[in-house]
């Protein structure tokens, strides 16, 4: 399942994790989000022990989207040692995500 981030757990989960991180920034109003939703859980579930994946609410949290410059949504970004190392936005097909995880898992 899916991790939720929140400015709260944002250092810890995200910035501070030893394995990469995809943070899928979205909004309970966005359809392209509704529509990769399903994906990002799926993902999570595949690669779970292996990466982090999570969500991340921009209307709860608009600082945190506001830190990493996300003006349209869905964006996903993936980090690494607490860096922002790729970034994808819109909807995509899960294999596009997937290979960017894979990228960083090397």
């Amino acid at each position: 399942m899916a991790n939720t981030f929140t400015s709260s757990n944002f250092q810890d989960t995200v910035l501070n994790s030893d394995k990469p991180v995809l943070v899928d920034f979205w909004a309970e109003w966005c359809g392209p989000c509704r529509m990769i939703g399903p994906v990002v859980e799926e993902i999570a579930n595949e690669y779970e022990g292996r990466a982090v994946i999570g969500k991340l609410n921009v209307d709860e949290n608009p600082e945190i989207a506001g830190n990493y410059g996300v003006r349209s949504i869905p964006t996903l970004l993936i980090f690494k040692g607490g860096e922002v190392v790729d970034k994808i936005v819109g909807a995509v097909p899960k294999p596009a995500i997937t290979s960017k995880i894979d990228a960083q898992l090397g």
